[in-house]
Order: structure tokens, then C-alpha cells, then sequence
């Protein structure tokens, strides 16, 4: 079928797309719009501890605010934003046309999406989740209503999602490079992707099993979490930290990632000590299974699993460190172009090295309960998170952002969006250190006068919102840029080193038109500095084959999201069984509907792609 028959309604294409690229857009869209929810009640959270004594918001709308805003921020805005980066580009890095399974990449996005709608649906039916983002056992069994099973639902929806996605980018990376893309070939980017899925890949499960007890307990009458009926609290926390530790990776390997490709590119130079920084990766990855338990430190495991939890976090700061130094090693003695990228890039080492020695500092078991539960740890977590991912997340956008969308956008509005978010970041969170250190809690929802906070808290609100001004900048940057803004080239820095940068902006439905050959690290580079303008292929031009769209991945994560409405409410209402029941018919129905289509895909015709080639469009 030629593309020309294929034209239709852009909300339609959205809707049935299994293209990456598009895919990208669409975790884009949504992931940007949870960041800016989680951005807004971090906002409340700070106006109202900006003063003592503060009535802005009463105690149990504070809890939700807290639990949505650190729920929000990790599952639903960071952890997405960040597959937005990596739908985008790993594909084109390694010179394939679509990830593996493109099929399964919309369902992955869906399934997030309507797992992250779910669980917003709780502020208008009730009320959100109140037990803290980690939603401990102990809390999550006491809390009334519905606001807990919300998020317990929601999240096994969209994790889902997650897990899928992990799968289909280990899929890909391994069945999918180009001819020459050998492992030690392969963009730092693609690596730090393919460590991250490979975490997600045994990160997700022990919290799905985790939510599905805490589930059972609360919705079917089970008791794995009930102490009074020989449960055990400790568990839960358990499962949790066996995923919340690596999450935090799986969040920061991608952002090392971006930042080793912005750092190389704007330094004109060649990654200082390429395998080091693999090996650190991996390292890394590894060593992310084996600290879980320095969150539970002062939960009585005994001193000699402490001390197992401290040794193994301490020694996770050595392949972190190698990174850092081999970030500066390549900048040294380099031509460096100070782009927006590039800021975000060298703002963000001090920053995450303030975040990894605050790590450290807990790692040491008998100070740890000295820190624990206080504003210190807030502190620290946000020092690695915004300071490492965030930083990482508009460093990255700013960077691929002509690649995606074809748009250069303003480096003015950039730099001053850089400006005042990374002010703001640093007034909000450094003093929060002194803050715990002075004995301020986490989690409480006001203080009293006298005790030394007022400044303390009224810097650290006035902070967040400077971070809030730089937000708003970028997304006027986005709406100028998107309506006069200047047409990107396909090597739109004019110094790009990877195989993305060989295509036009946007890249072609097709990526490629020849599946290029790879001659070595940093390809497009290596043809640059050869003299050549394009790449060199390893076939012969022909038609392309490509997968058709499908509806069925937004069907069947709708009828999750049905089904988990109708099982939530299956005890306080006749109607609940069987809507919970008529979800789950409409998914496995979609399920067993696409293994009976026989779908082949269609093919764009060669000489498709040789007006398209020459036109430097779509085709």
C-alpha cells in the first residue's frame, strides 16, 4: 500500500501509530503533562511550608499532595519523559528502522497512559492516595476510602507498560543493529538504555508482586501485610526497595546517557575512556540490586545486613565516580561550545556529585539514623533526581529537539530557562540539607515558630518557584518555536557524531532509506571526517517493509482501565463484579483478536523513497 492511501485525521494517527517517532511524541505530550501536574502540588507543598503555622492547605490534603507529587514525579513524569528520549533516538542510533516489537510499543505507552489517568481519576472520586509515595503497608491499610487502591491499580496498570517497553528495548538493541554496530560500538545513550531496560526487566516485578499483596489485602479480604492476623509490614517495604533502588538508577543511567552525548558532541571530541564508561554502566546496573536495604536501615535488620548495605553503597560511588572524572577528562582540552545542552551538562556534574556524597554520608549505617526521616534526605533524593534526571531531561530535549520535530529551538529562551531552573533548583534544595540537619522532619505538613526553619523553608519556596519561571519558559520556547521557528538540517548542531544526525529532521517513517554499515565508533563522525556526506550502506536500495497501525493497543489498556474501576468498587457496589468483569473481556477479546488478524504490514515502494530521499521529507 503506498503511503499516499494511508492519509489520516492527525488524532487518528495518534491514536493508532506504532511508530516510534510518534510513539516518542506521544510519552512526550503525556510525561510533560504529568511533570507539570507534579510541579503544581510540589508548589502547594512549598507555599504552604513557606511560613509557620501555614493553613494554605489542612493536614490530609498536605498527605495527598505529598504522595501524588512523588508518585507523579517518578512513574508517571520522569520515567516517561525519558522513554520519550529513547523512542526517539536508540532506534535510529543503532541504525534500525522501528524497535522490535512496535506492536507492544504503543500497547506500553497506552498501558502507562491509562494507568496514569486512573490514578489521577482519584482527585475527583474521593480523594488521592495519602501514605507517602512509597505507600507503605503499614499506612496504606489504615488509609480510608479509596485513595490507596487508586494508586495501587494505577500503578500495576502502567508498570506493565513499563515492563513491556524494557523488553522491546532489549529486543531491539540486541536483534537490531546495523551491520558493524558491534556492542562496543554502540552510543553511550544506547547503552545506558539497554542497562535501564535490563533493570526494569527484574526491577518491576517485586513491586508488581508487592502492589498485587497490597492489593489482595485491601480490595479481597487478604492479610500478607495485617500484623494483627500474622503479616509482616516489613515485607512490603522489602519488595518495594528491591524495585525502588534500581528505579533510581533506571532513571539516572539514561540522563549519564544524554549528558555523555551532549558532553562528547559540544567538546568535539571522542568520549574520554569509552570502555571504562560501558563497564561503569553495567557496574552500576549490577551493583543496583545490592543496596536496597540502606533505606531500611533503622527498621532493626541488625548489624550485620547493615553493614553488608553500607559496603555495597559505598562501593556503587566508584563506577559513578569513574564517570564523573572520565565527563571532566573529555571536556579537558576540548574546542566546547556552550550550547543550552552543554550548560545543562556542566551544571549537572556538581550538581549530582553534591547528591552522591549526601548518598555516602547515609550509606554510613549509625549516622543514617541520624538523617533518616528527616529534611536531609529530601535533600539528598532531590539532589540525585532533579539534579541528575531532570537536568538531564531538558538537557536532552533541548539537544534531540530538532531531531524530533525538525525546529531549532531559541538558544536565548533555552539559556535563560537553564538560568533560572538550576538557581532555583539549587535555592529550594540545598538548604535543605541545614534544614535536616536542624531536625526538621520529613513529611510534616507545618512547623512552629521559634525553631529556626522560617528562613530556612521561605528560601526553599521562593526556589521553587524560580524552577517554576524556567518551566514557563520553555514552553513559550515551544510554542514560538513551533509556530516561526527556523528548519532544522538533518546534522542540526552541525557536530554530530551519531548515526541520528545522518538523517534528515524529523527523521523519515522509514529511518533509513539503505540499513547503513558502521566502520566504528561515532559512525556519522568517522563518514565526516572522511569527506563523505551521507552514510555508507550495507544494502542495496529497495522497498521498505513497515508494520501496520493498529487500534488494539489503546482497546486493550482501556479495558484495563475498566476493569480496574469495577474491581476497586466490586464491594461497594452490584454493579462493580461484572464492570470489572466486562474490562477484562474487552482486553484478552482485543487480545485474542490481534493473534488471529493476519497482519503483514505494507511496504513503501523504492521509488517512494527516492522522491522522498531527495525532497528530504517524510514519504
Amino acid at each position: 500500500m503506498s503511503t499516499a492511501a494511508r492519509k489520516k485525521s492527525i488524532i487518528w494517527d495518534y491514536l493508532t501509530t506504532v511508530d516510534h517517532k510518534k510513539i516518542a511524541i506521544l510519552y512526550l505530550i503525556a510525561g510533560g503533562i504529568f511533570f507539570i501536574m507534579g510541579g503544581i502540588e510540589a508548589l502547594i507543598i512549598r507555599i504552604q511550608l513557606a511560613v509557620p503555622n501555614n493553613d494554605f492547605v489542612n493536614a490530609g490534603l498536605y498527605n495527598e499532595m505529598l504522595t501524588m507529587h512523588g508518585t507523579t514525579m517518578i512513574f508517571l513524569a520522569a520515567t516517561p519523559l525519558l522513554f520519550a528520549l529513547m523512542n526517539a533516538i536508540v532506534p535510529i542510533q543503532i541504525g534500525a528502522r522501528d524497535v522490535a516489537f512496535p506492536f507492544l510499543n504503543a500497547l506500553g505507552f497506552w498501558l502507562f497512559f491509562f494507568g496514569g489517568l486512573f490514578l489521577n481519576c482519584s482527585w475527583f472520586l474521593g480523594g488521592a492516595p495519602d501514605a507517602g509515595w512509597t505507600s507503605y503497608a503499614s499506612l496504606s491499610l489504615e488509609s480510608p476510602g479509596h485513595g490507596i487502591d487508586f494508586y495501587v491499580l494505577g500503578l500495576q496498570v502502567s508498570g506493565f507498560g513499563t515492563l513491556i517497553s524494557g523488553i522491546n528495548f532489549i529486543v531491539t538493541i540486541i536483534t537490531m543493529r546495523a551491520p558493524g554496530m558491534t556492542y562496543m560500538r554502540m552510543p553511550l545513550f544506547t547503552w545506558a538504555t539497554f542497562v535501564a531496560s535490563a533493570l526494569i526487566l527484574f526491577a518491576f516485578p517485586p513491586l508488581t508482586a508487592g502492589l498485587l499483596l497490597l492489593m489482595m489485602d485491601r480490595l479481597f479480604g487478604g492479610n500478607f501485610f495485617n500484623a494483627a492476623l500474622g503479616g509482616n509490614t516489613i515485607i512490603y517495604e522489602h519488595l518495594f526497595w528491591i524495585f525502588g533502588h534500581p528505579e533510581v538508577y533506571l532513571l539516572i543511567l539514561p540522563s549519564f546517557g544524554i549528558f555523555s552525548e551532549i558532553i562528547s558532541t559540544f567538546s568535539k571530541k571522542r568520549l574520554f575512556g569509552y570502555s571504562s564508561m560501558v563497564f561503569a554502566i553495567v557496574l552500576i546496573g549490577f551493583l543496583g540490586f545490592m543496596v536496597w536495604a540502606h533505606h531500611m536501615f533503622t527498621v532493626g535488620m541488625g548489624p550485620v545486613a547493615n553493614a553488608i548495605f553500607a559496603v555495597a553503597t559505598m562501593a556503587i560511588a566508584v563506577p559513578t565516580g569513574i564517570k564523573i572524572f572520565n565527563w571532566l577528562f573529555t571536556m579537558w582540552g576540548g574546542s566546547i561550545r556552550v550550547t543550552t545542552p552543554m550548560l545543562y551538562a556542566i551544571g549537572f556534574i556538581p550538581s549530582f556529585v553534591i547528591g552522591g556524597v549526601t548518598g555516602v554520608m547515609q550509606a554510613v549505617a549509625p549516622a543514617d539514623y541520624q538523617y533518616h526521616d528527616s529534611y536531609f534526605i529530601v535533600a539528598h533524593f532531590h539532589y540525585v533526581i532533579v539534579g541528575g534526571v531532570v537536568l538531564a531531561l531538558l538537557g536532552g530535549t533541548h539537544y534531540w529537539w530538532p531531531k524530533m520535530f525538525g525546529k531549532m529551538l531559541s538558544e536565548k529562551l533555552g539559556k535563560l530557562t537553564f538560568v533560572l531552573f538550576f538557581t532555583g533548583f539549587h535555592l529550594t534544595f540545598f538548604i535543605q540539607h541545614f534544614l535536616g540537619l536542624m531536625g526538621m522532619p520529613r513529611r510534616v505538613f507545618t512547623f512552629l515558630p521559634g525553631q529556626g526553619l522560617e528562613t530556612g523553608n521561605l528560601i526553599s519556596t521562593i526556589g521553587a518557584f524560580l524552577m517554576a519561571a524556567g518551566v514557563i519558559v520553555l514552553l513559550i520556547n515551544i510554542v514560538i518555536t513551533t509556530i516561526k521557528g527556523e528548519k532544522a538540517e538533518a546534522d542540526a548542531w552541525g557536530l554530530g557524531r551519531t548515526l541520528e544526525w545522518a538523517v534528515s529532521s524529523p527523521a523519515p517513517e522509514y529511518n533509513f532509506a539503505q540499513i547503513p554499515l558502521v566502520r566504528g565508533l561515532d559512525a556519522y563522525w568517522l563518514e565526516k571526517m572522511e569527506g563523505k556526506k551521507g552514510l555508507t550502506p550495507a544494502e542495496p536500495l529497495g522497498d521498505i517493509h513497515m508494520p501496520n497501525p493498529s487500534f488494539l493497543p489503546f482497546v486493550i489498556s482501556l479495558g484495563l482501565f475498566i476493569a480496574s474501576f469495577g474491581f476497586m468498587y466490586h464491594n461497594d457496589y452490584s454493579w462493580g463484579l461484572p464492570v470489572g468483569i466486562l474490562g477484562l473481556v474487552i482486553t484478552f477479546g482485543s487480545m485474542c483478536l490481534r493473534s488471529i488478524i493476519d497482519d503483514h504490514g505494507y511496504h513503501i515502494h523504492k521509488d517512494e523513497v527516492i522522491e522522498a530521499e531527495k525532497k528530504g521529507v517524510k514519504a
